[in-house]
């Protein structure tokens, strides 16, 4: 359980966890299953209460939700001795408001900050924007693509950001970072004024930062939490706020100047950006024969839902950057994944919720045979509950990513990360009460996935047998910097 809220703290996901307690008169004698659930949980958590009294209890559930949807979301540990779960109180009501006077959370910009940050962006010459999951968690798309609008320059997605603008937008250079495109990192490296929204310089977004630093830019960086800014790189212009109510301060105040930015130079930095773009980073090899290429599976699924109500989520590896690589987002909170813990085993359990969430939408998980097995066990709960999920396994035999780096920076000295001793994923999901498909031919990818969403009703297993030596490019090696990419097996 400690894994699952680690891994909501890190992606600010908002959750409140109640957890069962030794009696009170036993807490700190060693009890029989007590465990330290606040000592444990409080380096991931937003904050944890231990509650001793039952007339606290509407009080603490109150606050407790208070911290977890408020500034910085994140989880928040409500830890009930038995004792207490056995009491009875009067129940006098559930506090109307929550008063807290070492939270208080700052939701709106500061006016003189905001005014030198329009400055700054139009008096740029090669402006950037850099949007993270911030922007998503914040409902700030609208304001994201409107500022960029008013602006003209382009913008790119974190792993977590993806979807906070339109990937179909001509603005949009994809994702940036240690998987992203030639593009985004070189925009990323080569801007004047940088514009951070709702992101915060993750090592797995910038690189080493010593190389990051290389080139003079202004930065300006939007967050709602403090503890964020210029932790990792120092920033000119901080802006602690809100997301969604700084992006239009800083919209109001920019067409309240009455300027423009430079059009000549703005034309100029695309040029150059646009150059980036035709080197087609992403183009790959669809192969010959039987190998399916398991870019060409994401593809295929994008091509068959960007215009349907679908969810995508993702487990952890390979699968999940070719996921974020080669689907398409044009919509927040339709791309659901573990950013900041890379946490094996999420992709299904987030597809039950949102299937539970959302019955009617279509929802997919993009998983590997490694990462499927650490929670495969739900698919007795997909049945129990009716969540008709769609799993579609990139299966290439390998704990592909780890393959991948021991490939890339062992000199090929592979060792536990083959997968010699899988099941039959077929006979598992029929003995689970669903459907099993295999695929093993590049022309079967597109039938199988139709067929799949024909069964609406039913949880569907695709096991795409895919090629085991294909790899993540672009890809940034531990230490290097952003541009210093390899861009194919040729570069190894």
């Amino acid at each position: 359980a400690v894994t699952g809220i680690a891994t909501a703290y890190m992606d600010s996901i908002p959750m409140v966890i109640i957890t069962g307690q030794v009696p009170t008169h036993a807490i700190g004698l060693d009890a029989f299953q007590e465990c330290d659930t606040v000592g444990i949980t409080r380096p991931v958590v937003k904050h944890n209460f231990l509650v001793k009294d039952v007339r606290q209890l509407a009080g603490v559930i109150k606050q407790a939700f208070h911290i977890a949807r408020t500034g910085r979301p994140g989880p928040v540990v409500i830890d009930i001795p038995k004792d207490v779960s056995f009491k009875k109180a009067t129940y006098t009501g559930y506090p109307e408001t929550v008063a807290m006077r070492s939270y208080n959370p700052v939701k709106k910009g500061h006016a003189g900050q905001i005014r030198k940050a329009v400055q700054l962006l139009l008096g740029a010459k090669r402006p950037y924007v850099y949007s993270g999951g911030g922007v998503v968690l914040g409902d700030a798309s609208q304001q994201l693509r409107t500022l960029v609008d008013l602006l003209g320059c382009p913008v790119t997605n974190t792993l977590m950001g993806l979807g906070a603008y339109p990937a179909s937008d001509r603005k949009f250079l994809g994702m940036l970072g240690m998987h992203g495109t030639i593009e985004a990192n070189n925009a990323m490296q080569h801007c004047d004024v940088l514009l951070a929204v709702g992101a915060r310089f993750d090592d797995r977004v910038i690189g080493n930062t010593k190389h990051f630093a290389q080139n003079e830019r202004k930065i300006i960086h939007i967050d709602i939490d403090p503890s964020s800014i210029s932790k990792r790189v120092k920033v000119d212009i901080p802006i602690v706020g809100d997301v969604r109510e700084v992006l239009g301060d800083l919209i109001e105040s920019l067409r309240e100047s009455g300027q423009q930015p430079d059009a000549k130079a703005l034309a100029g930095w695309w040029e150059t950006v646009e150059g980036w773009r035709r080197r087609d980073c992403l183009k790959y090899s669809r192969g010959t024969g039987d190998v399916i290429k398991p870019q060409h599976v994401v593809e295929t699924l994008w091509n068959l839902t960007k215009d349907a109500d679908a969810y995508i989520t993702a487990d952890v590896g390979q699968h999940q950057m070719w996921a974020a690589q080669y689907y398409r987002f044009d919509q927040p909170r339709r791309w659901i994944n573990s950013g900041g813990l890379g946490t094996m085993g999420v992709g299904i359990p987030y597809a039950m919720g949102i299937k539970m969430a959302r019955p009617d939408s279509e929802v997919y998980c993009i998983t590997g045979e490694g990462s499927v097995q650490m929670c495969i066990q739900e698919l007795s709960t997909c049945l129990q509950y009716n969540t008709p999920i769609k799993i579609v396994s990139l299966n290439n035999r390998y704990l592909g990513m780890v393959r991948q780096w021991q490939e890339v920076e062992y000199s090929g000295r592979y060792s536990h990360s083959y997968m010699d001793a899988l099941p039959n994923f077929v006979k598992l999901a029929e003995a689970y009460g669903h459907v099993g498909m295999l695929i093993e031919s590049p022309q079967d990818v597109e039938p199988a996935l139709r067929e799949a969403r024909k069964l609406k009703d039913r949880t569907v297993f695709m096991d795409f047998r895919t090629d085991p030596t294909e790899n993540v490019f672009p890809m940034v090696q531990a230490g290097k910097g952003i541009t210093e990419m390899l861009l194919g097996s040729e570069d190894l």
